[in-house]
This record gives structure tokens, sequence and C-alpha cells, in this order.
């Protein structure tokens, strides 16, 4: 799977959660709180299903999760782990 069929992957579980936000352009989702507690444990656990990957507490940080490449990237580092 390459970056951008990741990326789109992640922008799809993204569209599931909030349907109303544009993930594309935002920068800061957990920072400006438009993601919320809820909302990350429900992207964590999608994301290791649908990528076959273990996110632990150590890639639990903001800067993973503040916008699209920022996850695409922790994943596409993780399946290669």
């Amino acid at each position: 799977m390459d970056h951008e069929e990741i990326r789109d992957s992640i922008l799809d579980i993204l569209k599931e959660l909030h349907e109303d936000i544009d993930f594309e352009s935002e920068e800061k989702m957990v920072d400006d709180k438009i993601l919320d507690s809820f909302d990350l444990v429900t992207l964590v656990t999608e994301l290791s299903e649908e990528f076959s990957v273990d996110i632990t507490a150590r890639d639990f940080i903001a800067e993973n999760f503040n916008s699209v490449d920022s996850l695409t990237d922790m994943i596409a580092r993780l399946m290669d782990e």
C-alpha cells in the first residue's frame, strides 16, 4: 500500500467520524480540539484494524494526530516496522 492509498483510507475513516469537517485542510486536529478523546480512541481502533498496526502509547502524541499527513506518516512508519 503506497502513501496515497494510506492517506485516502485515513481520510475515509475521518469522514466517517465527522463528515462536516474538511480534514484535508486541518493542521491541528488535536491541538484545536477538532477531535475529542472519544474520536481519538475510535480513530486508533479503526486505524489499527484497517492497517493491521499496533498504535502504542509511544505513538499516541498530538503531533501524530494533528493532520492527515502526520497520521499517514505514522501509519506508513508502523507498517514498515
